[in-house]
């Protein structure tokens, strides 16, 4: 999900510091054999993040959707690697196929979400080579896909 928050948010205004947040936070996450001293504190802050704040506008595009659904998962996985909760990790990635689904639904004869299936499922497999450049590849795709669509969108 990293790529479509940092890829799509990139050069807004004011947004340095929450993309360089946000990546710190994924790498240290990949780190899974030492938790974070700080998860809680990095959920807070993540939790200011304009995507995650209330608005009464709403989300109303794919842009807006897909950068939601990015920061809810780093919340989730966040406060998963705080509490050590299976269920921050189970939402974690039920958002992150809720989103992938999202965009099945809305690119013709995408596996969006059969792909995060099987990441997730490899990643608590135990056997987990390969598994950071396939997740680097997924959102790559993910990525370019969502682009396509906001260039179809507003073309």
């Amino acid at each position: 999900m990293a790529p479509l928050l940092v890829g799509l948010r990139a050069g807004g205004v004011g947004r340095e510091a929450d993309l360089d947040f946000y990546m710190e936070s994924v790498r240290d996450l990949w780190c899974a054999d030492r938790p974070l001293a700080d998860a809680s504190e990095r959920v807070h802050v993540l939790e200011q993040f304009p995507e995650l704040q209330p608005s009464d506008e709403g989300i109303s595009d794919a842009v807006g959707t897909y950068t939601f659904f990015a920061a809810l998962v780093l919340r989730y996985a966040l406060l998963a690697d705080a509490s050590g909760s299976a269920d921050d990790a189970g939402s974690c990635g039920h958002a992150a196929l809720t989103a992938m689904g999202m965009l099945d639904q809305n690119v013709k004869g995408a596996a969006f979400r059969n792909e995060e299936e099987r990441l997730q499922i490899l990643s608590v497999s135990g056997d987990v080579a390969g598994l950071w450049e396939a997740s680097v590849e997924a959102g790559r795709e993910r990525f370019r896909a969502v682009v396509s669509r906001t260039a179809r969108d507003s073309g």
